[in-house]
């Protein structure tokens, strides 16, 4: 992106990249509950996981943008880096929880 001074098909390109791997990030989730079942620690501290399902849609409609402005595909794409930089205390709690 950088080299191409945000031109947008590597801006579209670089937000199908992230798509991905916020869709494999949900479908290892999925799978991590499937696996430890529905009453598990993972599945209990995740919750409804409102960040693991509005990542994708974002990055989705990144995408779609990036063809007609680029600096808002940009921003979204900053937006939902700072969105999971935001400390999540759900794994911890639930982890203090059980060893009480």
């Amino acid at each position: 992106m950088g080299e191409n001074r945000l031109a947008s098909t590597p801006t579209a390109v670089y937000g199908f990249v992230l798509l991905m791997a916020a869709i494999a990030y949900y479908i290892l989730e999925r799978a991590i509950i499937a696996k430890e079942g529905r009453d598990s620690l993972v599945a209990k501290a995740i919750g409804r996981d409102w960040k693991g399902k509005l990542s994708p849609v974002l990055y989705f409609v990144a995408v779609l943008l990036a063809f007609v402005s680029r600096w808002i595909a940009g921003g979204i794409y900053v937006f939902v880096a700072l969105l999971w930089l935001i400390p999540d205390p759900r794994i911890e709690r639930k982890v203090e929880e059980r060893e009480k």
